[in-house]
């Protein structure tokens, strides 16, 4: 009773297809976190000094929410950046035909949405699910800095009206 060499083959082939899926998955996830909390970090600094210098004015309610939009939309930028970081991946592995379908697979893939017909080549197939985890953990990071950004400026608003009571 010998082993069978191509059922073997094929087990070894799955393993190593397995650790080159986590292996890039982990590398993205790191790389597309590190830039998401970079930006967000300089999104920060940028709009505590815009809104410190509004938050005196006459209005400063307004000119918050632009302030807020502002930085939602740069953050929006920042998630297109991660796409494609992702995408070009995807193409570098000749996991998708192409750059077009490798950046909707990218964004289906990043925000769950999941409609479009487009699938990786099945050997690359863990790494579309290591890529939605990372959307995961991208929108919560993105989701708590905007929370964050609203409270800071809920509570600079209550603290002005005490002291002008």
């Amino acid at each position: 009773m010998g082993i069978d060499k191509d059922a073997l083959g094929a087990y070894i082939t799955g393993v190593g297809t397995w650790h080159a899926n986590w292996g890039w998955g982990l590398l993205l996830i790191f790389l597309t976190v590190t830039l998401h909390i970079s930006g967000l970090g300089l999104m920060h600094q940028r709009a505590v000094r815009v809104w410190f210098k509004i938050s005196n004015h006459r209005h400063s309610g307004v000119r918050f929410v632009f302030v807020l939009g502002a930085v939602t939309m740069l953050s929006t930028a920042l998630h297109v950046i991660e796409v494609i970081l992702w995408a070009a991946c995807y193409r570098f592995l000749d996991a998708m035909p192409d750059f077009s379908s490798a950046m909707l697979y990218s964004l289906n893939a990043m925000t769950s949405y999941g409609h479009e017909s487009l699938f990786l080549e099945p050997r690359w197939q863990l790494l579309g699910a290591a890529e939605a985890l990372n959307g995961w953990l991208l929108f919560g990071l993105t989701t708590a800095f905007l929370f964050s950004m609203f409270q800071k400026a809920v509570q600079t608003e209550e603290r002005q009206i005490q002291t002008d009571l």
